[in-house]
């Protein structure tokens, strides 16, 4: 006689059986990949970018859509770094498993919002864009309240998914992000720092919270 498991029981029955059951909760190597992916395609374009421009560039002051804008030298570098971390964010939010659904979505919606800023750039002159304004407070906001909404309860959560560390991740980042915002309504002359600080923020989080996910689950 066989049990579930597979192991052999009773006398004269075959060597013992014992299945391993496939592992459940881990990230595919290509959600790793695209985790890592976001912060470097992020802060390595903005840091690209603002070097190419000619007479320089103050990034404490000036915007990263001013990178990606009309008027902007080699603006593909920045208009390729914010698509290209906006798709590593929809890849990973896939490729997140372990954390709750609602988390997932918001995820993967703030890196769609992400393509978007980078479809719908500055206009030439310095001038502002309504569709520009719009999508890019969309992702700031979507990047910022997805950790929360992914923690999870119970024994073997990976700590980036505790409701602790998930919840404090977001007070974090929307502390970030408020900053953000409130230099740009108040007209701050370093709101580009505060972008850079919120932005940089957000594209590390998805990397940190994969990074404290187990590669494979322990086998029984």
């Amino acid at each position: 006689m066989t049990d579930q498991t597979g192991a052999g029981t009773g006398a004269g029955s075959g060597p013992a059986v014992r299945t391993t059951p496939t592992p459940r909760g881990g990230i595919p190597w290509w959600g790793r990949v695209s985790s890592i992916a976001a912060p470097v395609l992020l802060i390595g374009g903005w840091s690209l970018a603002a070097s190419l421009q000619p007479g320089g560039f103050d990034s404490v002051v000036r915007t990263i859509s001013e990178l990606a804008g009309l008027d902007a030298t080699d603006r593909w570098v920045m208009t390729l770094g914010i698509g290209g971390t906006g798709v590593c964010h929809v890849v990973t939010a896939a490729a997140l498993r372990p954390a709750a659904g609602l988390g997932r979505r918001l995820l993967a919606l703030g890196g769609a919002m992400s393509v978007l800023v980078a479809l719908v750039p500055l206009p030439a002159g310095g001038g502002t864009s309504s569709a520009h304004s719009i999508v890019a407070f969309a992702a700031f906001v979507l990047l910022t309240v997805w950790a929360p909404f992914a923690r999870r309860a119970g024994a073997g959560v990976p700590w980036g998914l505790r409701p602790r560390a998930a919840l404090a991740a977001g007070a974090v980042l929307t502390a970030a992000t408020a900053l953000f915002f409130l230099a740009v309504v108040a007209g701050w002359s370093d709101v580009g720092l505060f972008e850079r600080i919120a932005a940089g923020m957000q594209a590390m989080w998805p990397a940190v919270v994969v990074a404290t996910v187990p590669r494979s689950v322990a086998r029984r």
